[in-house]
């Protein structure tokens, strides 16, 4: 239960890509008993440190970005209409009839305004509308005094407990693996002294341009890194491969860009303490701050974890508590044990 409150109110925090800098804040707060220093950088990353107290001892970096998907008002119309574009991986077909806040100077409602069935003429039932063409409903007589053109945008949708321990909502990606990192870093507090140093990017601009996770890890010049994100869930209607049941736990990635010797130590601590894993196979580019990560100086050596998620870049992303927990657990089990060395 103390997990999916956490979550609850992390998904809480409105953050479209370029505009993190709010929530950094509120999740440094939640950060700062686990590290050293915390920080909020000036692109609204956060960044958090934890010293082992060894000279020389090597520093590894764990990384969920916090931005999510949204919009930004264009035009603001008469009738309490407002215009409005993408900002990220936004599918059009599932904004019709979408509650949505408009974060202006304080939040307000709308709707993503639809026209009735009765009204659709033969054959628009089958098209999907562009989203240049949709509107969103405020019902504001003076929104134009009200909304500024730039007014970033987020689903209004809250948060739901699904059967099981499944919940429901926005933004979970990649809010969960702020969860994972923030409860590895709890194990880790409690636990026996460490070997190596731990840094925490809580990075911004994941879905637009990867630039947190750059500026964020030139900044640590850390000899590792892991990545935390989400990867696809199973769905009836979906593909058969590539894709993971929740509650199978962490999604262990491997691929090009992903260290080898990181990746098969990932792997031997999960089979040593018994967390349920799966492999995900990468041909290319991950689509994650790992691709990013490991370019940065002289080059990182990058891991990555995922928890299996329905539903991606929609209002009602769905995870397993039990999968959150998974990647937390096999995160804290190899920073317990690891001395700074691996093989390749």
């Amino acid at each position: 239960m103390q997990l999916e409150q956490t979550l609850r109110t992390l998904t809480a925090l409105p953050a479209v890509s370029g505009h993190e800098a709010q929530a950094a804040e509120a999740v440094a707060e939640l950060f700062r008993p686990y590290c050293d220093t915390v920080e909020v950088d000036k692109n609204g990353n956060m960044l958090g440190f934890r010293s082992c107290g060894r000279k020389n001892a090597k520093t590894v970096l764990l990384d969920a970005h916090l931005d999510q998907i949204g919009f930004l008002v264009t035009e603001v119309l008469d009738g309490g209409f407002v215009r409005f574009a993408p900002v990220g991986g936004v599918d059009p077909r599932m904004l019709l009839g979408g509650e949505v806040t408009l974060l202006a100077d304080e939040p307000l409602y709308g709707v993503v305004s639809c026209m009735p069935p009765h009204l659709l003429k033969a054959g628009e039932q089958d098209k999907a509308v562009p989203v240049s063409e949709m509107a969103i409903d405020t019902g504001l007589l003076d929104a134009k005094s009200r909304i500024r053109v730039g007014t970033p945008i987020v689903f209004g949708q809250t948060p739901i407990s699904l059967a099981g321990d499944q919940l429901c909502s926005k933004c979970l990606d990649d809010r969960a693996g702020i969860a994972s990192i923030l409860l590895a870093m709890k194990q880790l507090k409690k636990g026996k002294k460490l070997r190596c140093n731990i840094a925490v990017l809580i990075s911004a601009q994941e879905e637009v341009t990867g630039l947190g996770a750059q500026t964020g890890a030139f900044a640590v010049q850390p000899e590792y890194a892991i990545a935390v994100d989400v990867t696809h869930g199973r769905t009836p209607d979906g593909p058969s491969d590539g894709v993971f049941d929740l509650g199978s736990g962490a999604a262990i990635g491997m691929g090009p860009n992903l260290h080898r010797g990181l990746t098969k130590a990932l792997i031997r601590t999960a089979k040593a303490n018994d967390i349920n894993y799966s492999l995900e196979i990468m041909e290319g580019d991950t689509g994650t701050n790992a691709w990013t990560m490991q370019i940065v100086g002289r080059g990182i050596a990058c891991a990555l974890l995922s928890i299996p998620q329905k539903y991606m870049h929609t209002p009602v992303e769905v995870v397993s508590l039990a999968d959150v927990e998974a990647v937390a657990d096999l995160m804290a089990a190899f920073l317990h044990e690891f001395d700074g060395e691996v093989k390749a």
